[in-house]
C-alpha cells in the first residue's frame, strides 16, 4: 500500500490561497533503490524524493541546480551560491588587516571538501546545454539528452551514455593491440586494464646486441634503451703493467703493443695512466709519456745530435752557436739570444727570450671594447681569456613592440638598434633595414583588453592593434525576447543579434507603445509621443499638449522660488557643482570637478588642479610643487631685507627671468610668440609630458624656441634640413619649473624701467651735480695695537678661542701684520645670511668681552674695530678717542684728539652749509680725511707720526 502524508514544511503550506491542496492527499513514492548513483539520482528528482542539502527542500525537475564534482550531491543553485557567498563573507571577516587576501576555496554542503570553482551558471550535467528548459519525462531531470562525451582519465575513450547525473561508469570497450618493451609479444586487454602511459613487459630476456657489438642484454624485457654493457671482462693496459677485470664499455680501443719483459705481443684495451719510463736506444733518457702501446725496438732519444740541430727556439742553428759540434745527447743544448716569437694560443707572438719547455703567459696590452662597443679599456690579453667588461651606460632602444624601451646596461644591440634607427629615417631604406635586433625583440605579454572585453591579449607584445579574442562561447546567445538565437560555439565579444520582431516591452505611462524592434537593455525604447495635459514645474497652470516623455513642463514664467543650490560638500568645503536639486542630499559618491590650489612649501607657485575628492577617496593624492630658483631668490631677499630691515613690501618685484635676446625677438613677433610661450608652459605644468616638437619654421622663430628654452631650463636642438628643419624641447636635469611671470609682463617691466631711467637721466642733465657720497664700509675686523713682545699667532688663538667661539655664524682668522699690529678678521658662514652690517654689530657686542680678556692676560695694549680688504689692508679702524685708552694707546689718542676735532670742526661745517649733513657723517669723513693727508702733513714729532700712524 502507497503511504499518504500532508507535507507542512512544504512551502504550499505558507501560502493560503493554495490551501486546497494541502487536504488532498500526496503519494510518497519510496527511495531509489538502483545500483549506480547517476539512476538514483534522476528517480529521485522525477519521484520528488531528493531534498536540498542547505534548505532541505525538495529538488524537482523545474529547479535549477548544482551538482559537486567530488560526491555529485545535488543542490539548489541559489542554496549554493548563498552558502559560498556567505563562507566567503566569513573568511573576509575572519581576516586581519596585516594578513594576505584570503583564498576562495570554499567547502560543499554535502562532503566538505574543499573546492576552488565558484558556482557559476544553471546547465545540464555534462555542461553542454545552458539554462535547459524543464524537459519531459521521456528524458531524465535536467538532461539534455545528448551524448554525455566526458573524457576518461583513464582511457582516450569518452562517455557514451546520455547525459547524466553522476560520475561516468568505466569503459567497457576493448583497448587496441599493445607489444611488449622488447616487441616479442603482443597483448590485447579492456580499455579500463590497459596501461596506455607506461606499456607491458613479457618478462623474457630482452636478448638485444649491446653497444659494444659483442655481448646481448641478459635483463627481463624492458623500456627503453639496453644502456651500456656492464660485464666484466679481462684487460691489460698498454704497457703491460696492469692486469684487472673492468666493465666492458671501460675498455678503450684495442691495440697490439710489445712487452719488454718476456719478449711477447699481446692487445692492450686501457691505460693505467703511468709513466712509460722505458730508455731510449741511448739506454740514458727514459720516455716521460703516460702508459701507451710499444713497439719491439726502443725509440730514438730525442736529444741525440742527429734530432737537436738548432736552438730551444729554432731560429739558430747550433753550429752558429757551438765551436765543436754535440758528440752525445747529453752535451748541453745552447740557447741564442734572439726572441722566441712562437705563436701562442692567442694568437700573439712569445716575447720571451729563447728557452727551454712550454712558453709562458701573454702579456701583451690589448684594448678591450664593452659589449655595447661605446667604451674601451686596457687590459693584459693572458691567452684571450678576457671577459667583456659592462659600462654603465643605459640602453634607451625602443623595442620591437614601439611601447617599451630596453633599460639595460651595456647592451650589445644599441649600436645596431642606432644605425637601424637612422636607416629608417633615410629616404632609400634597404629591405632588411627595419629588423630588429635580437636584443630588443620584446618578450612581454601584450596584456591590453581586447575588444571582447571579457579577456585580456595573451599574444607576445607587438604593434598595432590585437587580434580577435581566440576564446569560444559555448552558449547560446539571444536577443532580449528570446525569438532570435546564435547557436554555439561562437567567438568571444559576438553580441546579441538583431532581431525582427516587435519589442515587447510596455511603456510605464499606459499608453499604446510604438512598434519597433527587440532591442537589448542599454538601448531605450522610442519616447511615447501621446499628448496629455501636465501641471508645469512651479505649479502655476496646467499645462495642455504636452509630450509625455518630458519629465517636466515649464510654463515660460519666473518660478519665483528661492533656490536650495549651492550646498557645500562634505569632504572638500566646495560648492556642489551639480544642477539645483532641492533638498536631496549632495551626490558625495562622484569625485568633485571644483579648482583647488596647490603650492609649493615657501607658497610661491601655486597651480590650480582638480579637488576630486569623494566619499571613497576623502584625500585624493595631489601631485607635489617643488620650489624652484625664484623661489629660492625671493627667500634670500627676504631674508636680506629682514637683517637690513628693509621693508619688501615697499618694493616691487621687478625681476626679469628672461634674457634680452628673447625679449626682443618676442617683441619682434608678439602674436606668434605667445601662442609658442604658452605651448611651453603646458609642457612644464604636464608631469605626463616629456617631450614637445615644433612644425618647421625659418631660423628667426627657431631662434626664439632656443631661446626661451634655456630661460626655461629646457634642452632644445634642431634637426632635419632646410626647409623643413624644425625644433625639439625636452625635460632636462637641470628644469625645475616654469618662471613665474609671462613675456609680456616682463616686457611691461623693462618698458616701466627704460622710462625710469630716461626720466632720471633727464632730470640729472637739469640739477645740479651734487658732491660725490662717501662710502663707510662695516667693521669686520679686530686690530690689536701694541701687542707684548715674544707673542704668538698660537698664543692670540688659545686666548681669545673661549669668547669667539661664542659666537654663531663667524668665523676667524689670525695674522701679524707689517706694522706688528695683529689682525683678527671675522668672515661670515654662507649659510647663516649675515649681512656686513649685521658682522660690524655683532663685533661691536663681543668687544667689551675680549678688551677684558687682553687686558687679562696682557695680550696687547688696545684692541680697536677696523675694517680690512680682501688683501689684508687696513682701510678703516675706529676712533680712537672713543676706545678705552691706555698705554702707547692713550698717548695716540692724545695727540690724535687735537687733530680730530679741528678736522670735525671743518667737517660740520662744510656740513652744515650743504644744508643737512649731520655731524656723525662728519667725524666719518673726518677718519677718511686724516688717511688722505697723511701724506702732505709733516711730521713734527713722534706724536704727530703716531698720529699718521694710528689714523691710517
Amino acid at each position: 500500500m502507497p503511504s499518504f502524508a500532508y507535507k507542512t514544511d512544504s512551502p504550499l503550506c505558507r501560502n493560503p490561497r493554495q490551501s486546497q491542496a494541502l487536504r488532498q492527499p500526496e503519494v510518497k513514492l519510496p527511495k531509489s533503490t538502483a545500483a549506480d548513483l547517476g539512476t538514483r539520482i534522476h528517480e529521485d528528482i522525477s519521484n520528488g524524493n531528493y531534498e536540498c542539502a542547505v534548505c532541505t527542500d525538495e529538488v524537482l525537475r523545474k529547479s535549477h541546480v548544482w551538482s559537486c564534482n567530488v560526491c555529485w550531491t545535488v543542490v539548489h543553485l541559489k542554496c549554493v551560491k548563498k552558502w559560498y557567498h556567505n563562507q566567503m563573507k566569513q573568511k573576509q571577516e575572519a581576516a586581519r588587516p596585516a594578513e594576505t587576501q584570503p583564498d576562495n576555496l570554499w567547502r560543499c554542503p554535502g562532503c566538505n571538501s574543499k573546492l576552488s570553482d565558484e558556482p557559476g551558471s544553471y546547465h545540464c550535467w555534462c555542461g553542454k546545454d545552458i539554462n535547459p528548459r524543464p524537459s519531459s519525462t521521456s528524458l531524465p531531470p535536467h538532461s539534455c539528452g545528448q551524448t554525455c562525451s566526458k573524457p576518461r582519465g583513464t582511457c582516450p575513450h569518452p562517455c557514451g551514455l546520455q547525459c547524466h547525473a553522476g560520475p561516468c561508469p568505466p569503459c567497457t570497450l576493448v583497448g587496441p593491440v599493445q607489444s611488449c618493451f622488447c616487441g616479442k609479444n603482443t597483448s590485447q586487454k579492456l580499455c579500463r586494464e590497459t596501461d596506455y602511459e607506461n606499456g607491458w613487459s613479457c618478462q623474457e630476456i630482452c636478448g638485444d646486441l649491446l653497444p659494444c657489438g659483442e655481448h646481448f642484454c641478459p635483463n627481463p624485457c624492458h623500456p627503453g634503451l639496453c644502456g651500456d654493457c656492464d660485464l666484466k671482462v679481462d684487460a691489460k693496459c698498454y704497457c703491460g703493467r696492469v692486469e684487472k677485470k673492468i666493465p666492458c664499455y671501460e675498455r678503450h680501443e684495442v691495440r697490439p703493443s710489445y712487452n719488454v719483459e718476456d719478449g711477447t705481443w699481446f692487445e692492450g684495451s686501457f691505460s693505467c695512466l703511468n709513466p712509460c719510463e722505458r730508455k731510449f736506444d741511448c739506454g740514458i733518457h727514459s720516455c716521460s709519456a703516460t702508459c701507451h702501446a710499444q713497439d719491439e725496438q726502443p725509440a730514438h732519444c730525442p736529444y741525440s745530435p742527429d734530432v737537436v740541430t738548432h736552438c730551444p727556439c729554432g731560429k739558430t742553428p747550433l753550429d752558429n752557436l757551438l765551436e765543436a759540434p754535440r758528440q752525445s745527447c747529453q752535451d748541453v743544448v745552447p740557447h741564442c739570444d734572439k726572441v722566441c716569437d712562437k705563436v701562442l694560443p692567442c694568437g700573439h707572438l712569445c716575447k720571451a727570450k729563447c728557452h727551454t719547455g712550454d712558453c709562458g703567459f701573454c702579456m701583451e696590452k690589448i684594448e678591450i671594447s664593452c659589449r655595447c662597443g661605446r667604451t674601451t679599456s686596457t687590459s693584459i690579453c693572458h691567452q684571450g681569456d678576457v671577459q667583456q667588461p659592462w659600462c654603465m651606460r643605459t640602453c634607451q632602444a625602443n623595442l620591437s613592440c614601439g611601447r617599451h624601451k630596453c633599460g639595460e646596461r651595456c647592451c650589445p644591440g644599441e649600436k645596431k638598434a642606432a644605425e637601424r634607427q637612422a636607416a629608417s629615417r633615410r629616404k632609400n631604406r634597404q629591405p632588411g633595414d627595419s629588423v630588429v635586433e635580437a636584443e630588443h625583440i620584446c618578450i612581454r605579454t601584450c596584456g591590453r583588453p581586447l575588444k571582447c572585453g571579457s579577456h585580456n591579449c595573451q599574444q607576445m607584445c607587438h604593434r598595432g592593434p590585437c587580434a580577435s579574442c581566440p576564446e569560444a562561447i559555448f552558449h547560446e546567445i539571444s536577443c532580449n525576447c528570446g525569438r532570435t538565437v546564435l547557436q554555439p560555439p561562437q567567438p568571444c565579444g559576438t553580441h546579441a543579434p538583431e532581431c525582427r520582431f516587435n519589442c515587447p516591452r510596455r511603456p510605464a505611462c499606459g499608453h499604446p507603445p510604438v512598434e519597433h524592434n527587440c532591442h537589448m537593455d542599454d538601448t531605450s525604447c522610442p519616447k511615447c509621443p501621446f499628448l496629455v495635459d501636465k501641471w508645469c514645474a512651479c505649479g502655476k497652470e496646467k499645462l495642455h499638449s504636452q509630450p509625455c516623455h518630458l519629465q517636466a513642463a515649464h510654463c515660460g514664467r519666473p518660478c519665483g522660488k528661492t533656490l536650495k543650490c549651492g550646498y557645500t560638500k562634505l569632504f572638500c568645503d566646495h560648492a556642489c557643482q551639480n544642477p539645483c536639486h532641492g533638498q536631496t542630499p549632495c551626490n558625495e559618491s562622484a569625485p568633485c570637478t571644483a579648482k583647488a590650489i596647490i603650492a609649493c612649501p615657501c607658497g610661491q607657485r601655486q597651480q590650480e588642479v582638480k579637488c576630486l575628492a569623494s566619499s571613497s577617496n576623502p584625500t585624493p593624492s595631489r601631485p607635489e610643487l617643488k620650489c624652484d630658483d625664484e623661489c629660492l631668490r625671493l627667500e634670500r631677499n627676504r631674508r636680506l631685507a629682514a637683517a637690513l630691515n628693509i621693508d619688501p613690501a615697499s618694493h616691487t618685484n621687478d625681476h626679469v627671468p628672461y634674457s634680452d635676446l628673447t625679449l626682443r625677438l618676442f617683441k619682434e613677433n608678439l602674436a606668434w610668440a605667445e601662442v609658442q610661450e604658452r605651448e611651453f608652459r603646458v609642457l612644464s605644468k604636464s608631469p605626463e609630458e616629456q617631450r614637445l616638437r615644433f612644425k618647421p619654421m625659418p631660423s628667426h622663430q627657431r631662434q626664439f624656441l632656443h631661446a626661451l628654452a634655456e630661460d626655461y631650463g629646457l634642452e632644445s636642438k634642431s634637426e632635419d634640413l632646410e626647409p623643413y628643419r624644425y625644433v625639439v624641447v625636452w625635460k632636462g636635469a637641470k628644469f625645475v619649473s616654469a618662471p613665474s611671470k609671462t613675456l609680456a609682463q616682463c616686457l611691461k617691466i623693462r618698458e616701466a624701467q627704460a622710462a625710469e631711467a630716461a626720466a632720471a637721466a633727464a632730470a640729472a642733465s637739469r640739477a645740479p651735480t651734487p658732491p660725490p657720497a662717501i662710502v663707510v664700509e662695516p667693521f669686520n675686523a679686530f686690530l690689536l695695537v701694541s701687542p707684548r713682545f715674544g707673542l704668538t699667532i698660537e698664543d692670540v688663538e688659545a686666548a681669545l678661542r673661549p669668547d669667539l667661539a661664542s659666537q654663531s655664524g663667524l668665523s676667524f682668522t689670525t695674522a701679524f701684520l707689517p706694522s706688528d699690529e695683529v689682525l683678527v678678521r671675522a668672515t661670515a658662514h654662507y649659510s647663516s645670511f649675515l649681512t656686513p652690517t649685521a658682522v660690524e654689530q655683532a663685533l661691536q657686542g663681543m668687544k667689551p668681552r675680549l678688551e677684558a680678556t687682553i687686558k687679562r692676560q696682557d695680550i696687547a695694549g688696545n684692541m680697536l674695530l677696523c675694517h680690512v680688504d680682501a688683501n689684508e689692508r687696513v682701510s678703516r679702524r675706529e676712533d680712537i678717542s672713543r676706545s678705552d685708552a691706555s698705554g702707547w694707546s692713550a698717548v695716540a689718542g692724545r695727540a690724535a684728539t687735537p687733530a680730530a676735532q679741528k678736522e670735525e670742526g671743518t667737517a660740520a661745517t662744510a656740513s652744515g652749509s650743504g644744508g643737512g649733513g649731520s655731524s656723525t657723517t662728519g667725524k666719518k669723513r673726518v677718519l677718511l680725511g686724516l688717511r688722505k693727508k697723511k701724506a702732505e702733513t709733516p711730521a713734527r714729532s713722534w706724536t704727530a707720526q703716531l698720529d699718521g700712524d694710528v689714523e691710517c
